[in-house]
């Protein structure tokens, strides 16, 4: 009996304590409302100031609010802003007698004389009003956490996506008109003609580039192939240039290999040291000081490697949410994706084919949620292998799910015929195969199709431009020829000398 009254008083402690809770005021600055949208109508300076800042939920009184929404609609039809433009706008909305008429107006602006520090105080209203949706939202947490029927993972991973849109200033993203996206593709095309006509990352293949005007924010890209081909070489040599060339964050997430397995690749195709060499240490002193050169761009470069295992849908979405935040990142790399899982209320017996659907369908929802592009690495079927003469892959290749083909906005290839011991290109040059690889563009969504192809270096595990193609790994080896020398020079110039003598590739 003892014991139950204990539970019994604890029980309406919490009672007592849910119902101080909700007793409570939320935050609000109802003084700096009336303050501020005063402003905003005796002053041009104090919409300008102001306008970017705040949206009509910001503010907590509804009168306000309907207010705001006026000036906001005059604002954006260039109209002027004052008491008697917003009076007839809110007279239009049906809106005017709601927030108390006119007089109501007139107090507003009676109880300003200017403009100034109309930011400092809309900043404070946006503060408030972030603080009310924290409120709410640990509320819903709350209450769903109490829910025995809800799954824990798809609880963490909601709080997370709720409590990310909050830190981006915007709770929900409402609908917009198409006068206001015009008005941003206008902005936007004007900034891709500065840029030379890449309006996306640029890969640092030209020929790609051309195709596709660099990867697009919000795009799933699909890159597919059998293994061998070369798919995770691809994608650190991409993701090489875009994090050290163009500057720009890169997430890779690994499930297959480690992270100090993909670095070490790096390493190799940036000093032109064979993954042999590095994979056993077997360094002469003049190669060690090249390692060491070579390789500051890299320690420097904005590159994010993650190698967690079977990793979740819902767990990479809380980590590329959180990379965005603290580092910008622009672009997300995942090898591969058969090798990640639904996670939520998946318990491994359901179909693979609806899992992959789940996955590939939360990948583009991640890209457009983040507006960057996912690359997500995905495995051929067999039956690639059984073809005839020609073993290019086709789109009814992909492993496990249509869904793959339809969520993603551009599904590729990588073919290498050297790998099934092809040595002529099957067109009308017949052109040796040997080092080069095919980049197959089969579904562009928002563009044109293409192969392109490319050099491969299967010693450096990288991939580069076919026509332009010069590196000082080919300098070294055409001065040696032109001068008939053999690769005896001293150590300070035996630039990349030692590597050239191991002709062993790297497996893929």
């Amino acid at each position: 009996m003892e014991k139950e009254k204990v539970l019994n008083t604890g029980f309406k402690i919490n009672q007592n304590i849910i119902s101080l809770e909700k007793g409570k005021l939320p935050p609000q600055a109802v003084d700096l409302e009336e303050a501020v949208l005063g402003a905003m109508m005796i002053d041009k300076k104090g919409v300008d100031d102001a306008i970017d800042i705040l949206k009509p939920d910001a503010f907590y009184k509804d009168a306000h609010k309907h207010i705001y929404e006026a000036i906001e609609m005059l604002f954006k039809a260039s109209q002027p802003v004052d008491i008697l433009t917003v009076s007839t706008q809110l007279r239009k909305n049906g809106k005017l007698e709601l927030v108390g008429g006119d007089f109501y107006l007139i107090n507003l602006t009676q109880k300003i004389a200017s403009s100034a520090h109309i930011e400092f105080h809309s900043r404070i209203i946006l503060q408030k009003y972030i603080q009310r949706s924290l409120i709410k939202i640990s509320a819903e947490i709350i209450e769903d956490a109490y829910d025995e029927s809800s799954d824990i993972f798809e609880l963490l991973d909601q709080a997370e996506s709720k409590l990310y849109d909050v830190t981006q200033g915007n709770i929900k993203k409402s609908t917009e008109t198409a006068e206001s996206l015009v008005a941003q593709a206008k902005k936007r095309i004007e900034e891709i003609g500065k840029r030379e006509g890449l309006s996306g990352l640029p890969t640092g293949f030209h020929k790609l580039d051309g195709l596709t005007s660099g990867w697009q924010p919000s795009d799933l890209i699909i890159i597919a192939a059998r293994p061998g081909m070369g798919k995770t070489a691809f994608v650190l040599s991409m993701a090489r240039n875009i994090a050290i060339d163009a500057n720009k964050g890169v997430a890779f997430f690994s499930l297959e290999m480690s992270s100090v397995q993909l670095i070490t690749r790096l390493i190799s195709s940036e000093t032109g040291l064979s993954s042999e060499k590095l994979r056993t240490g077997k360094l002469e002193q003049h190669e060690w000081e090249q390692l060491n050169v070579k390789v500051k761009d890299l320690e420097k470069a904005p590159l994010f490697i993650d190698d967690t295992p079977s990793l979740s849908i819902f767990d990479l979405r809380a980590k590329a949410r959180r990379l965005k935040s603290q580092y910008d990142i622009q672009l997300i790399v995942i090898d591969y994706l058969q090798l990640m899982t639904a996670g939520g209320n998946n318990k491994g017996g359901g179909n693979r084919e609806q899992e992959i659907s789940t996955i590939s369908r939360n990948l583009k929802g991640l890209a457009k949620e983040l507006d960057i592009p996912v690359i997500a690495l995905s495995q051929l079927s067999r039956a690639v292998e059984t073809r005839g003469s020609s073993k290019r892959p086709l789109l009814s290749d992909l492993r496990e799910s249509g869904a793959i083909e339809q969520d993603a906005d551009i599904v590729s290839f990588i073919y290498r015929p050297e790998y099934y011991k092809i040595d002529v290109w099957d067109d009308e040059e017949q052109s040796p195969t040997e080092g080069q690889a095919e980049f197959i563009v089969a579904k562009h969504r928002n563009g044109g199709l293409d192969n392109i192809r490319l050099k491969f270096l299967g010693k450096y595990g990288k991939f580069d431009n076919l026509d332009d193609f010069s590196t000082p790994f080919d300098e070294f080896q055409s001065a040696m020829n032109d001068r008939n020398v053999t690769n005896d020079l001293p150590p300070g110039e035996q630039i990349f000398g030692s590597s050239f003598s191991n002709d062993s590739e790297v497996p893929f």
